[in-house]
Formats: structure tokens, C-alpha cells, sequence
């Protein structure tokens, strides 16, 4: 049963028999017979069939969020079996919004020394897409904002307020400024994250809450790509402060902090509220609780939903 509810789960996921086969290791037709006989069991149909995957039924949908429960909980089960005699072993994944990403570091580098046995992947995604990774199943907890999104059913643990500077050549038309506004920033040859990002969103909802009309001259979904090209001095842009701090000293680019207004969104670590919680999610929930404390301890005080 639980490996049939883990091929629902993955032609959901996959909206493709084939690639959902092979995301199970398992051939096609062995897919279609276990989402067949499911099928049998509940004397419903699940899926759309033609000649193509076409959705599910609204049975199926049913179906599908009974199988994200059962099939978390016995993998939680089987976690926690097995660490009672081995202690913490297994594959632990982390969703983060790519401003987030240098803060990553400060979670895994302790869970990897508590917990040595298990092994870590770090995703970039966007916030909308975090939360979808965990709903289902393809992720075990995000690092992403918390105060600008439906959270739905997780736990948060806040642990930094993300403020925003202006990354500008050395030379430019702010040497000597200690501060911009927000409408001054509009002005510049600007490179920003894609607008499917919760960050570009908020930059662009600044801009024109200053009176002025955001026009980034090239996007992208990387980071790297900004910073390359603010490099070579010819480009402007808007990062998160701690994004900033980790990048360190560039040559020839100076940061400026923005105000008018001073602006703040609060970052935090989001995992599934299941009881029980799989133990390695329990630690990491633990860790970053402890980490909250240290990046800003009023914010901890705040409290986690």
C-alpha cells in the first residue's frame, strides 16, 4: 500500500507517467498497475487517462492528501526505528529562497557535527515553490519569509530580519551618502532577482510606493549572475544586508543602506506540523531555534507558530 501511495505522490509531483516511473525506479507499467489497483481498492477512479496524464479525479485528490500523511508518517516511523539503534542516519532536504542561501551554512554546519550520519541537500527555490516542495514530500523544511506568505500548516522559527542595501560602484552618483531613499534607487541601471521571486516582489513594490516606476535592466535567478555583473561596475543593485555581510569586501563597490523608508521582513526556518515529527526534522527545528537566539534575540522571543 505505502508504495502505491508513493507513486500517486509521484505522478502528482511528476504530471508524467513515465517520469514519475522513473523518479520511483520502477518501469511504467508497474507505475500504472500500482495506481490501478489503488483504484480497485477504493472501486473509484483516481486518475484522468488518455493519452497523456491528465489529472486527477476529485476522489483522486482526496486520495492524494491521505497519501501525503500516510506516507510521511511511515517514513517518520521508520526514521525514528531506525535511530533508536543507530541514531540519526537518512537524507535531510532544505528548501531556501536564494537571499537565504549564505544562512544555510549557519544550520548545516552544526547538524553535521551532531549528527554526521546524515546526509544533506540544499535547493534554491522561490517561497511559493518552498512550500509546495513540502507539501509534497520533496523537501523536509524551507528557509523563507514569514511574514509575506500563507504559512498553512508548518511550524516557523524566525530567525532574522532581512534589510535591504544598495550594491553600487564606487565613483557613482551616492560616494560620500551614508544612506538613499528608495526613490533615489529607481534611478539606477539596476539587476534584480526574476519577479517570480518574494524578494523582487517586495523591491518592486518600494520602488514604486517611493513614487517611481521599477525597470530592472537585466534579471535573473541567481545571485551569482547579479553579483557578476554588478562587478564590472556598470550595474546596480538591491540585496538583503546579511547577503551583503557574507559576500564580504568587493573591489570597487561599496554598500549603502536604504531608508525611507527603513524596511524589514522577517526570514525564518518552516518545517511540517505533524506529530510526530520525524526526528531529523526535530533536530534541525532545534538547531535553529537555538541559532535564532543568537542572530537576534528579540525576534526569538517572538516565538515560533
Amino acid at each position: 500500500m505505502i508504495d502505491k501511495l508513493d507513486f500517486l505522490l509521484a505522478l502528482a509531483r511528476e504530471q508524467h507517467f513515465g517520469h514519475a516511473a522513473e523518479s520511483c525506479g520502477v518501469t511504467q507499467q508497474t507505475l500504472s498497475a500500482g495506481v490501478k489497483q489503488l483504484e480497485n481498492r477504493f472501486g473509484v477512479q483516481l486518475v484522468l487517462r488518455g493519452s497523456r496524464f491528465q489529472g486527477f479525479t476529485p476522489e483522486g485528490e482526496r486520495v492524494l492528501e491521505w497519501a501525503r500523511r500516510i506516507v510521511a508518517d511511515a517514513r517518520a516511523m521508520h526514521e525514528e526505528v531506525t535511530g533508536l539503534r543507530r541514531g540519526l542516519t537518512g537524507h535531510l532536504r532544505i528548501a531556501a529562497i536564494p537571499t537565504a542561501l549564505p544562512m544555510i551554512v549557519n544550520l548545516t554546519t552544526p547538524y553535521r557535527e551532531r549528527h554526521p550520519d546524515v546526509r544533506l541537500t540544499v535547493e534554491s527555490a522561490t517561497s511559493t515553490d518552498i512550500f509546495s516542495l513540502i507539501e509534497n514530500l520533496e523537501a523536509d523544511a524551507g528557509l523563507t519569509y514569514l511574514d509575506n506568505e500563507p504559512l498553512g500548516r508548518v511550524v516557523s522559527v524566525p530567525l532574522y530580519r532581512e534589510r535591504y542595501r544598495l550594491v553600487t560602484a564606487i565613483g557613482g552618483p551616492f560616494d560620500g551618502r551614508s544612506s538613499v531613499t528608495w526613490a533615489e534607487t529607481g534611478s539606477l541601471p539596476l539587476c534584480l532577482l526574476t519577479p517570480n521571486m518574494q524578494n523582487r516582489r517586495i523591491i518592486d513594490h518600494q520602488i514604486r510606493e517611493a513614487g517611481v516606476d521599477p525597470a530592472a535592466t537585466l534579471e535573473s535567478n541567481s545571485m551569482i549572475v547579479l553579483l557578476t555583473h554588478v562587478r564590472t561596475l556598470r550595474w546596480a543593485s538591491i540585496m538583503p544586508e546579511i547577503l551583503v555581510d557574507a559576500l564580504g569586501p568587493m573591489e570597487g563597490v561599496r554598500t549603502i543602506p536604504i531608508t525611507a523608508p527603513d524596511l524589514e521582513h522577517t526570514i525564518g526556518l518552516v518545517a511540517p506540523r505533524r506529530e510526530p515529527s520525524t526526528p531529523m526534522v526535530t533536530a534541525l527545528v532545534a538547531i535553529a531555534r537555538s541559532l535564532a537566539r543568537t542572530l537576534d534575540p528579540d525576534l526569538a522571543a517572538s516565538g515560533t507558530a
